[in-house]
């Protein structure tokens, strides 16, 4: 498709598949991929008859690498403009990681005000909020995300083949076979981006506080999560969150990792079909 241009003058690129008259879902990917991670989910919900849309978040894939803007009120408002291009309504928001901190930014302040919100699922996702603070003393030390960007800066390239090779995946843990295609994947999804974006982007998964976003959603939410999780560890997130919810579903996946939607899409994508057509 071609990509939609924002307010500020952002290009930013979205697949969209389907019937055009179909219940859309859309999907907000993780740090620091693209719309490409989720194209299992896509062509398994096409095939279902749903219209699926996914895009690349500014500074990602194939948007455009623009300078500024990396936090979660630019990303929230980016996908309002896809939403509002397209004119989706009665609209099914599926993130993970990132992208679960994004949709649940995106239905508390755009989607929901305007009533084009049906359904949220979150996946592995950051909220309520990632670092440790007095408020949040579960948290992960902020060193964490620190290591992160030194990573990052350092050597790009290597870190987004280490990522997906160990714990993302937890293709490092005992007995674990680790599947070369998907981490060539990740990586070059990752290698598409933007440094810049990604760097900042650490700072916006891990440190924006989604309690208040939380609490004023009231469409159903079904909150998925592993507990094997080594990015987003479960104890911190997915719990916290389902009790901040208005209409609120927890669903624990023992032993799934962070990437369980490519690791164990089957079981994952059922699940998703069942909450959805419920």
């Amino acid at each position: 498709m071609s990509p939609i241009t924002t307010k500020d003058g952002t290009k930013i690129y979205y697949k969209d598949w389907g019937p055009k008259d179909a219940q859309p879902i859309v999907f907000h990917h993780g740090w620091p991929l693209s719309a490409d991670d989720w194209d299992t989910q896509m062509l398994f919900f096409v095939g279902h008859g749903f219209r699926t849309i996914a895009h690349d978040r500014r500074g990602h894939g194939r948007s455009a690498q623009v300078s500024d803007g990396h936090d979660m009120d630019h990303y929230a408002a980016d996908i309002a403009a896809v939403v509002e291009h397209l004119d989706l309504r009665n609209t099914v928001h599926i993130g993970h990681s990132t992208g679960g901190g994004e949709a649940t930014h995106y239905v508390a302040q755009h989607g929901q005000p305007q009533g084009r919100v049906a359904k949220l699922v979150l996946i592995g996702a950051v909220p309520p909020i990632m670092v440790k603070t007095p408020a949040n003393p579960g948290g992960l030390p902020i060193e964490v995300f620190d290591g992160l960007r030194k990573s990052l800066a350092d050597n790009r390239a290597q870190f987004y083949i280490d990522f997906p090779s160990g714990p993302f995946y937890g293709f490092n843990r005992p007995g674990a076979e680790a599947i070369q295609g998907v981490i060539q994947n990740w990586w070059r999804q990752a290698m598409m981006g933007s440094a810049k974006a990604q760097y900042e982007g650490i700072k916006a998964f891990s440190e924006t506080d989604f309690t208040h976003d939380l609490k004023i959603i009231d469409v159903p939410t079904l909150v998925m999560h592993g507990t094997d999780d080594q990015i987003v560890p479960i104890a911190d997130s997915a719990p916290l969150s389902a009790k901040l919810l208005k209409n609120g579903t927890l669903k624990i996946y023992e032993g799934f990792p962070h990437g369980m939607c490519t690791t164990h899409a089957d079981v994952v994508n059922a699940d998703l079909l069942t909450f959805i057509r419920s």
